[in-house]
C-alpha cells in the first residue's frame, strides 16, 4: 500500500518522487502520482502518474503520514 508523502522510485523509468496522490479505477487500475524535487524548463515542478505496483519505496514518509482515520473538523462555521 502506498503511504502519501513517502518516496517512491519507479522500477522502470528511475523516476523518483514523494508520493502526492493516489487514485483507484472502477476497474481495478491504482495509480499514484510522484512530485520529484526537480524543475522543468517553464520552471514548473515536475509530476508522473505511474501504476502502484511499479514503484518502489524509498524512505519514511516526509509528510503527513498513516492515520486511521481522517483529523476531526469544526463544523461550527467559525
Amino acid at each position: 500500500m502506498i503511504t502519501l508523502g513517502q518516496v517512491y522510485v519507479d522500477n522502470f523509468t528511475g523516476f523518483r518522487g514523494i508520493a502526492e496522490a493516489r487514485t483507484e479505477y472502477l476497474f481495478g487500475c491504482i495509480q499514484v502520482k510522484l512530485l520529484s524535487k526537480s524543475f522543468n524548463e517553464k520552471g514548473e515542478e515536475v509530476t508522473r502518474w505511474f501504476d502502484e505496483q511499479r514503484l518502489t519505496s524509498k524512505s519514511k514518509a516526509l509528510v503527513g503520514g498513516p492515520h486511521d482515520h481522517p483529523p476531526e473538523r469544526d463544523h461550527s462555521g467559525r
